[in-house]
């Protein structure tokens, strides 16, 4: 199939046509080129293609730009081009905007046509058809999803697929608030943080583990799949202990205080060398604050930086974490984000990924959630 019904003659009848004119030869061209006859008789009958070199000779010949044999070469040859697959600019607009070789990659969704991979991504967000996508080129609505960056609107998505699917106590404040201080207590060892899925499904609260889409700095999330049914994603961006159990309480205050009910609470660069508290929305500041004092009681963690502060010593820091009851890598991860300085005490930011998978609702790290 031709791209266009535009007939384009091909370069050789050009030649032949100036020859005529000039009243030449094929022989005599090839002569004046210094090539064989057998080359410029290839080029005239059109079995053979313009290459640079000759376009160079042949304006010499002919006393014309060079530019004119390749434009004429170019236009013919896409002349005769075949049409590409109508498929190709519609898979290229899905994957300029969201990272859908990744997301086939990861399970999420399967490698098929274009008509069935635009059906596919419809469904995985949840809307009629294609052009209702947030962020696609055209897409006909915009709503508060366009605030996110693709990759994090993805990862939501996948969270909410998965907890949509998930069967769990109805959720219960009192539960949830009673289960806080037994969750402190699995603050000592890094492989009791498997005991924590459980017991916030026993609390109503519908827990995942999403790995995060690369370029993807997000953190977690909570939303409500509807006002009794609570749901805390998380992406382990960070494989260590204390900024675990940081995000944990970070979304679980987001819960307590019904944040997310309309809009989902996407928590991104929440800790670390790339947080900015100053320009949080208050329900952030609210649950960051939460989160410090449920690793460590701020007040408790301001004397004891007041009484070391500049000099911390490997005894102090193994210290103070007995007498809060915690891993010294939480301690750790809090001193270095109040102080800015992150290269301190980094052996005993233990990992905790390998520990909490083997009981979570899980999708990444390798393994795929079934969702049909």
């Amino acid at each position: 199939m031709m791209t266009n019904n535009i007939e384009v003659p091909a370069p050789g009848e050009i030649i032949r046509d100036e020859l005529e004119a000039r009243g030449w030869t094929q022989r005599d061209l090839a002569y004046v080129l210094g090539v064989p006859e057998q080359a410029v008789n290839l080029i005239a009958a059109g079995k053979r293609g313009i290459s640079a070199d000759m376009a160079k000779a042949l304006a010499d010949a002919f006393g014309v730009p060079a530019e004119f044999f390749m434009n004429l070469q170019r236009a013919y040859d896409l002349s005769r081009a075949e049409q590409p697959d109508p498929g190709v600019a519609r898979k290229a607009r899905l994957q300029s905007c969201y990272p859908v070789r990744e997301m086939i990659k990861r399970g999420w969704l399967a490698d098929s046509s274009a008509d069935a991979l635009e059906t596919q991504m419809a469904r995985f967000f949840g809307v009629p058809t294609i052009d209702d996508v947030p962020h696609l080129a055209y897409a006909a609505k915009k709503t508060h999803y366009d605030k996110f960056p693709p990759s994090q609107l993805a990862w939501l998505f996948r969270v909410k697929q998965i907890a949509g699917r998930l069967i769990v106590p109805k959720y219960s404040e009192k539960s949830l608030r009673e289960a806080l201080p037994v969750l402190r207590t699995l603050m000592t060892d890094p492989t009791d943080v498997r005991r924590v899925p459980r017991i916030l499904n026993d609390c109503g609260i519908r827990f995942v583990l999403v790995e995060r889409l690369p370029g993807a700095k997000i953190d977690g999330v909570c939303f409500w799949l509807d006002r009794n049914s609570p749901v805390v994603g998380m992406s382990l961006r960070f494989d260590r202990i204390d900024n675990f159990w940081f995000v944990l309480g970070h979304e679980l205050e987001h819960v307590l205080r019904r944040h997310g009910v309309t809009d989902e609470m996407v928590d991104a660069e929440i800790e670390g060398e790339e947080a900015n508290d100053k320009d949080l929305p208050e329900d952030e500041k609210i649950a960051n604050a939460a989160a410090t004092n449920f690793c460590i009681p701020k007040a408790k963690m301001d004397s004891w930086i007041a009484r070391k502060n500049p000099f911390f010593s490997e005894v102090d820091l193994l210290g103070f974490a007995r007498t809060q009851n915690v891993h010294p890598g939480i301690v750790a991860g809090q001193l270095r984000n109040r102080l800015k300085k992150y290269q301190l005490f980094a052996k005993h930011l233990v990992k905790i990924r390998q520990s909490i998978v083997m009981s979570a609702v899980v999708d990444g790290w390798g393994q795929v959630y079934p969702v049909n």
